[in-house]
């Protein structure tokens, strides 16, 4: 499974295997069951130490995204709806919440913060 990964992102290269593979987990795209590549395979295709994607996947299982069967690998949990959605939400919230403090801060009254979030969802 080949991934986005950027060296010169200010995100970590594990930060950005979490990312993309919640991503393909809770938008469906990885369906329960599913089996992941191995670390060493994973780490192959997208040039990426062993170590970094044990440590993503170890951050995955933590997430209850994916669980690891002795000698099978790493697979994609079962994930109910309402996690997915909370989950989503909770992150949705970790990123919005210091991007939002920081335009009250620097002058931005609420009403045009919420507009503005409005007119970044219709983009979507």
């Amino acid at each position: 499974m080949r991934l986005s990964i950027n060296d010169s992102s200010p995100e970590s290269l594990q930060q950005q295997i979490i990312r993309q593979l919640r991503a393909k987990i809770l938008c469906g795209e990885m369906v329960s069951g599913a089996a992941l590549p191995s670390i060493r395979s994973m780490a192959a295709m997208n040039d990426v130490s062993i170590i970094t994607v044990y440590r993503a996947y170890e951050s995955l299982q933590r997430e209850n995204l994916i669980h690891a069967r002795r000698s099978k690998g790493y697979f994609v949990s079962r994930i109910r709806s309402d996690f997915r959605k909370n989950l989503a939400l909770r992150k949705l919230s970790d990123h919005a919440e210091p991007v939002i403090k920081n335009a009250l801060k620097e002058g931005l009254k609420p009403a045009e913060v919420k507009k503005m979030l409005d007119e970044l969802v219709d983009k979507f």
